[in-house]
């Protein structure tokens, strides 16, 4: 191996790295937020899902790729959760947990599947899947249409914000929905645990 393929290697390896400060920044508030807000171990719950979306949401946004780190992290996190925090059953809601991630997962990679078919090109990343199932591992099943809702709404604002100021935006133009999906899991997760009365 050349010098030029290690040192490449390395710069892809710290592209992969969350910035710093988005990460501690970021942190801090939905720590602040989840502390205040929710009853303690779903705030804890919610800052370690939030500090792992805010890493997947910067990567993704500057190199199009979620670390597996970060997508497999959060589904094993999701499973882990709903078994903590379920004091009644908690390996039901760890099977019910480990069910739903499946399920989203296997639809975005067959709509990933149908797309590429008709298309000839990759719409959704094999990452946009893998994050599909911490989506399913966290979120109730009623409550991911609206996860999904959120992060492709943000997506389309992101586009048209773009093409009103001028950039040029094509049928083929990349979007990192990573980028947008990350958030609005967690967003969901809190609002979902949000206390109610």
């Amino acid at each position: 191996m050349t010098s030029v393929d290690t040192r490449e290697r390395d710069e892809s390896a710290e592209n992969l790295q969350p910035n710093i400060v988005i990460l501690v920044g970021g942190g801090l508030a939905i720590g602040f937020v989840s502390l205040i807000t929710l009853p303690g171990p779903i705030a804890l719950a919610s800052i370690a899902l939030g500090v792992m979306m805010l890493a997947g949401a910067d990567v993704d946004a500057r190199t199009f790729l979620l670390p597996n780190v970060i997508t497999w992290g959060a589904t094993v996190g999701g499973i882990s959760s709903a078994w903590f925090l379920d004091e009644l059953s908690p390996w039901s809601a760890a099977s019910d947990a480990v069910l739903r991630a499946v399920c989203v997962a296997a639809f975005l990679a067959l709509l990933r599947w149908s797309y590429e078919s008709v298309r000839h090109r990759e719409g959704l990343g094999l990452g946009d899947v893998k994050l599909a199932a911490a989506v399913g591992a966290w979120l109730p099943f009623e409550v991911i249409p609206l996860c999904f809702g959120l992060a492709t709404g943000g997506a389309l604002l992101t586009i048209l914000w773009g093409h009103l100021r001028g950039r040029r935006i094509e049928r083929t133009t990349k979007m990192p929905f990573g980028t947008f999906l990350c958030p609005a899991l967690w967003l969901a997760f809190y609002v979902t645990n949000l206390p109610t009365g």
